[in-house]
């Protein structure tokens, strides 16, 4: 593949995210993790930042549809900032992390016009979560970040166990002047169910049935393959293309699915899109 010309990847208007997920490994362990929902049995395999570079420099999107790095924690992965500067000028970039690395060698690699683009939500989107971190030393972090310009918030996951110390930093942080948002808790708590589920019986677990698909998200996994759904990317489940094969082309189209009722939360949910309008699912699901 390595001397084949590559065909440009055309995001379709529909689209509303691209999720590159450069590693799923992370330095916390949060109890909540959604990515582990279901259970966690993804595919091996990490592609280097040569060949990341090769698969995302492809993709043609437009100026509100940035390349979201996410995992995991993207900033794991030993190409990191090397990836960050070397996708091609024209495609945004946004990054989300917990914050847990070396911010002055960050900022001395990437400057913070390669993460800052005209959107009403920051670009370097932070995450708290209470029950692994302490608040004071990411606040510090954030805070010297946005002195020298870079975009960055902090979100907060609404965990009922956590949630009046979310609220508590929420107004601390907006103090601060730092940009802090909050995000619904999805999953199981206490034998209840969490989260505004648009599809009746999608997370219960109870059942697995026949419907048909189609997703308005763009999901590369960390070996390259890319998914019809978070589910099928934490599960480890076929893919549906690959980031480096030279003729891939986005199939905008409806998908048979045999595992309905043990959707991931992620794509079922009803959210904000990239817009910051609320009503958007992931997914589309239509009876057999």
């Amino acid at each position: 593949m390595p001397g084949r010309a590559m065909k440009p990847i055309l995001i379709p208007e529909n689209y509303n995210y691209i999720a590159v997920f450069l590693s799923l490994a992370c330095n916390l362990r949060c109890s909540y993790c959604i990515n582990r929902f279901e259970g966690f049995n993804p595919e091996k395999g990490h592609l280097t930042g040569s060949e990341w570079l090769r698969g995302l420099n492809r993709i043609v999107s437009r100026d509100d549809l940035p390349v979201t790095l996410g995992g995991g924690e993207p900033t794991l992965h030993p190409d990191f900032t090397a990836i960050v500067n070397g996708i091609r000028p024209g495609l945004n970039v946004d990054v989300l992390t917990n914050l847990q690395f070396d911010i002055d060698r960050f900022m001395s690699e990437v400057p913070p016009e390669r993460l800052r683009r005209d959107s009403p939500y920051a670009s370097i989107r932070v995450s708290y979560h209470p029950e692994v971190m302490h608040l004071d030393p990411l606040v510090e972090k954030v805070l010297r970040m946005l002195e020298k310009g870079y975009s960055i918030g902090i979100w907060g996951v609404l965990h009922p166990s956590h949630e009046d110390e979310i609220l508590r930093a929420q107004a601390y942080c907006t103090g601060l002047g730092i940009d802090f948002r909050t995000k619904e808790f999805l999953g199981e708590y206490n034998g209840k169910m969490y989260g505004a589920i648009k599809y009746p019986g999608a997370c219960d677990r109870e059942f697995a049935k026949h419907v048909m698909c189609r997703t308005t998200e763009l999901i590369v996994g960390p070996n390259g393959g890319i998914y019809r759904c978070h589910g099928d990317l934490y599960e480890g489940r076929k893919t549906v293309g690959h980031i480096l094969d030279p003729d891939f082309d986005i199939a905008d189209i409806f998908r048979r699915c045999e595992v309905f009722g043990r959707c991931n939360p992620c794509d079922v949910k009803v959210k904000t899109n990239r817009l910051q309008i609320f009503g958007h699912t992931s997914v589309d699901i239509r009876s057999v």
